[in-house]
């Protein structure tokens, strides 16, 4: 395999790595294009409370108090399927607050074949919290749809994106579990021919590493 220079796009990817290792957070910005898979239809969580009830004056309990480990989030299995190429361990980014805040990712370039993965985490002071966030991020990000039966609310998008004739297709999912936020971001591009995976496999690759990153939460909260 003849070798190449990292094209503008790869280049441009890594940039992200400075706001991250300065926020903490892992979610990825840019126009998202309303690429929607057939079985997703968005219902935003509303985060209305039920019940009439006065208001309690003690603290509300929290499900989850600390971030767990996020380079431990995703199976090995996955990670080779999803990153063929990449180092499993992940590369952790600096947070200021490790026990509220973490984010590792995992990116290689094998072949012509490019694959970026982040894993985050995110614990706020409540549940009420956590709903805001959530609420006002899928609103950013219209366009996509609810991922059923993951947390207590999910929610995925893949966008598409060009530049300089080659595409990147991109993911997110973002789930609320309890007072936490999970966020998935997932990427791919084909240097050779300038094409960008699928919107169902970055769609479903995103949705996977999402199911396993919240099973480590709640393994997490169960120790």
């Amino acid at each position: 395999m003849r070798s190449l220079p990292l094209p503008l796009a790869l280049t441009a990817r890594l940039s992200p790595v400075v706001v991250l290792a300065a926020m903490g957070w892992a979610l990825t910005s840019g126009p998202f294009a309303a690429t929607t898979t057939a079985d997703h239809k968005s219902t935003p969580d509303s985060g209305t409370p039920s019940g009439s009830s006065a208001p309690s004056t003690a603290p509300a309990a929290k499900a989850y108090s600390t971030s767990p480990a996020p380079c431990g989030s995703v199976t090995a299995a996955t990670l080779k399927s999803l990153v063929p190429g990449a180092k499993t361990a992940g590369k952790e980014i600096p947070s200021t607050d490790t026990k509220v805040r973490r984010t590792c990712s995992w990116n290689a370039l094998k072949g012509y074949d490019y694959r970026w993965l982040d894993v985050s985490y995110e614990i706020t002071e409540s549940d009420e919290a956590a709903k805001k966030s959530y609420t006002e991020t899928i609103t950013e990000k219209s366009g996509g749809g609810v991922v059923p039966g993951l947390g207590d609310a999910a929610y995925s998008i893949v966008n598409l994106t060009t530049e300089d004739k080659q595409q990147t297709r991109e993911g997110t999912v973002v789930v609320r579990a309890g007072n936490a936020l999970v966020t998935i971001t997932y990427n791919g591009s084909d240097f050779e021919n300038k094409k960008a995976p699928s919107t169902d496999v970055i769609n479903k690759g995103a949705i996977k590493a999402a199911k396993e990153a919240v099973t480590a939460l709640e393994g997490a909260k169960a120790r």
